[in-house]
């Protein structure tokens, strides 16, 4: 992990180890994927933009696990699923979801499903 990924966790240090089981299981299943950190979230790369990893409060504070990280992805039509917080059509025919994680065991292969669907709709666009 670079300095930068923690960085970005400073004052927020009990939400790293749900970003360290992302992080991981994203770059062993994708190892070309690429990390960008920037001021509000961490992008995770391939052709393009697939997934991202930030504190939004897409939810009250009263709803967010604490700690939380939300994880956003693109797809090309929605997903409902009483985990995903918000969906909204960001572009016409691109979605983006929002799933709050309130643990690295949230990291599990019904995310991961959506995340590799993302994956692979990111690298298919032009």
């Amino acid at each position: 992990m670079t300095d930068d990924e923690l960085l970005f966790f400073a004052g927020r240090e009990a939400a790293l180890p749900i970003y360290e089981g992302l992080r991981s299981e994203l770059l062993r299943r994708f190892p070309d994927t690429r990390i960008e950190v920037r001021r509000t979230q961490i992008n995770f790369k391939n052709r393009r933009l697939y997934a991202c990893a930030s504190f939004l409060p897409v939810k009250r504070k009263s709803e967010r696990p604490d700690p939380y990280l939300t994880v956003t992805f693109g797809l090309g039509g929605p997903v409902y699923d009483e985990r995903i917080a918000v969906t909204t059509e960001a572009q016409p025919n691109r979605w983006t979801h929002h799933v709050l994680v309130g643990s690295p065991e949230e990291i599990d292969a019904r995310l991961l499903e959506w995340l590799g669907a993302a994956y692979l709709f990111s690298e298919g666009k032009r």
